[in-house]
């Protein structure tokens, strides 16, 4: 099958001489949760503004559902649904009209149902004929999402659309977005809140300084790089890591009570039996244990700062 949007070769440099992105290469599938993790200013919102059409690249090509967005635009630009960080639209007009002109621009037939549809879905329902600039950021945020859904996209771009949004209303954006995959809707997200690509996406592209340094299935990305920590609470604190145990290179915390002794848990041998084994011979004693498994937030800090293959 066809991924819904191939990118080839995309660069944007500006006329300052930075460049925003270097030679990207992506295809994301249809119907997946494509997760885009990066700090400010990796290249994130330019990539999505460029695929969407909003930017021009310097070099490269961008495909969106087998249409080019320079040659075809109308009909890829058509084709996608985007929620950008900023919240543009009109202060004075009502929700529901708002909702209704976002479809009407790309050439859609009224709908009542589903804009009623979208208005519930998103609890904007009992707003529905208030004005915009009587909303709450949250609420104007779930309106940004009902505009880019109003012309039934097949992509929806979300960029970092939780910002800002208190938590009962991103647990409803985020049930829209798994109802909104269930259809067939592919999704793109930034987000800075990882756990949430964590727990929501199929596939994890990190970028840094404009370039794709890792993209790969969530799970798959989980088992080759993430780790275990074992935590061991001290009986007596140490004034320092004993000699003894320096082939397991522990960290010792801040107040001595607790090492910490990072491993691999698939490995063939995981180094755990035997440092317990040489604290006991040590006479290092510990009350309680306890292993924690890396967190995606953990391996994206590792990867970001250079420190992972």
């Amino acid at each position: 099958m066809e991924p819904i949007i191939t990118v080839n070769g995309l660069e944007k440099a500006y006329a300052s001489g930075h460049k925003a992105l270097k030679g990207i290469d992506l295809e994301i599938s249809r119907g997946e949760i494509f997760a885009l993790l990066g700090p400010n200013g990796a290249g994130k919102t330019t990539l999505i503004s460029i695929i969407c059409g909003l930017v021009t690249a310097t070099r490269g090509s961008v495909r969106v559902g087998g249409h080019d967005t320079v040659r075809d635009y109308k009909r890829a630009r058509s084709l996608i649904g985007l929620v950008p960080q900023e919240l543009h639209t009109d202060a004075f007009e009502p929700v529901r009209a708002t909702v209704e002109f976002s479809r009407g621009l790309f050439g859609k037939r009224p709908d009542s149902g589903l804009v009623d549809g979208l208005l519930r879905d998103l609890s904007l329902w009992d707003k529905r004929d208030a004005k915009v600039r009587e909303l709450s950021g949250g609420m104007k945020r779930r309106l940004m999402i009902a505009k880019a859904l109003a012309h039934e996209p097949e992509v929806l771009f979300l960029d970092e659309p939780t910002a800002g949004v208190d938590v009962a209303l991103r647990r409803d954006m985020w049930a829209l977005v798994r109802r909104l995959r269930e259809r067939g809707v592919t999704i793109i997200l930034t987000t800075h809140y990882i756990e949430e690509a964590e727990e929501m996406a199929d596939r994890v592209g990190v970028i840094n300084k404009g370039e794709l340094v890792l993209v790969e299935e969530k799970d798959a990305l989980m088992r080759k790089l993430g780790k275990k920590e074992l935590r061991l609470t001290l009986a007596e604190p140490l004034p320092g890591v004993p000699p003894g145990l320096a082939d397991w290179k522990l960290e010792l915390s801040a107040d001595g009570r607790e090492l910490r002794y990072g491993f691999d848990a698939k490995a063939e041998r995981t180094g755990v039996p035997s440092l317990l084994a040489r604290m006991r011979d040590l006479g290092v004693a510990f009350t309680d244990l306890e292993t924690r498994q890396t967190s995606l937030e953990d391996i994206f800090v590792d990867l970001v700062g250079g420190k992972a293959a």
